[in-house]
């Protein structure tokens, strides 16, 4: 494909992708957040589940052989098991404006609003909320919060987040083709392995970069041996997960767009290192809005696409470290602190 030449779309965010909107929310106090994809309209979606410790909400009813065909919304959270309940906010706001999946008049829609969660329980923030977490109101405030710009770092689903050892945080980046497709990511990074080379700040997924967009470094200080994982977490820390979402304007079938995602995974493995750990809880989503017909043929424009998804996707990961900053209440180790 020599003669397609792609690039950034005009915001580097998944909201490049026509018919998307993201919003986000956080507790500082708590230190964690929310982040909601928002389809204009009910769209096409599945996910891919690789870490050995997922926490997800509805990804069975996205399997292609299933009644669903469609989601309404996407949350990625902080907070372990209980940043599930975001969802539940999500839900009540769309169903109280009759969005959602029905069979029958007369009774209430329900929104079909997939999730998955990363923990960043430990990072010392006030957990002690008893019987009220905070993620049901944080869902809400996203998504009542969704448009076409949002920020990244520390913010949304990322902000509680750790990458390895470094600050970690909520990235996106987009990329639109020569023939008019549109492909773009978002991503929670909350790793175990490091997203930098041992001994220096060069990242992983520097190949990929596109405009400078995570520092213009280059690709010249890559390198690692055997178990050489620079600033991975430690053995002890166990407590991870990279989440994301992808999405592409072109029209997808459910089995297309579960590819999609499979495809797409190889973007954590470009970015992270170690990734897939049986104590990371990696998915990511994969969503169509539908706009724009697979050219033929059509296996090779799919393949196309889930290139550009991965590539989009380590771009992302490198985009919210590069992009984080410490709470305002504490000091945590930024990527901007690596030595020069």
């Amino acid at each position: 494909m020599d003669a397609i030449r792609s690039g950034p779309g005009p915001r580097n965010l998944i909201t490049d992708v026509p018919g998307l909107k993201v919003g986000q929310a956080h507790d500082a106090s708590v230190r964690t957040g929310v982040t909601v994809i928002l389809p204009d309209a009910r769209a096409v979606c599945a996910a891919d589940v690789r870490g050995g410790a997922p926490g997800t909400r509805e990804t069975d009813a996205l399997a292609p052989e299933n009644l669903v065909d469609a989601v309404d919304a996407i949350v990625l959270s902080g907070g372990s098991v209980y940043g599930l309940g975001a969802a539940d906010g999500v839900v009540a706001w769309l169903g109280a404006r009759g969005r959602g999946y029905g069979l029958v008049d007369g009774i209430p829609k329900s929104p079909v609003v997939p999730g998955a969660i990363l923990f960043d329980m430990a990072n010392g923030g006030d957990k002690a909320w008893a019987e009220d977490p905070p993620y049901r109101n944080l869902g809400k405030a996203a998504v009542a919060a969704a448009g076409l710009e949002f920020d990244l770092g520390t913010a949304g689903c990322g902000y509680g987040a750790m990458a390895g050892s470094l600050k970690g945080g909520t990235g996106s980046a987009s990329v639109v083709t020569a023939d008019g497709y549109t492909v773009g990511a978002v991503v929670g990074v909350n790793s175990w392995g490091s997203v930098v080379a041992p001994g220096g700040r060069t990242f992983w997924a520097a190949p990929f970069e596109l405009d400078g967009e995570f520092g213009g470094l280059g690709s010249e200080g890559l390198r690692a041996g055997p178990d050489e994982w620079g600033l991975a977490k430690r053995a002890a820390d166990t407590r991870n997960t990279t989440i994301a979402c992808v999405a592409t304007d072109a029209i997808l079938t459910p089995a297309q767009a579960r590819r999609l995602a499979v495809m797409a995974q190889d973007g954590f493995a470009r970015a992270i290192r170690p990734v897939h750990a049986p104590f990371d809880g990696d998915v990511v989503f994969a969503i169509s809005t539908g706009l724009i017909p697979l050219a033929d043929p059509a296996p090779f424009t799919l393949a196309r696409l889930g290139a550009l998804a991965a590539d989009a996707l380590a771009r992302a990961v490198a985009r919210g470290v590069f992009e984080a900053k410490p709470w305002a209440d504490a000091y945590v180790p930024c990527w901007r602190d690596l030595s020069r």
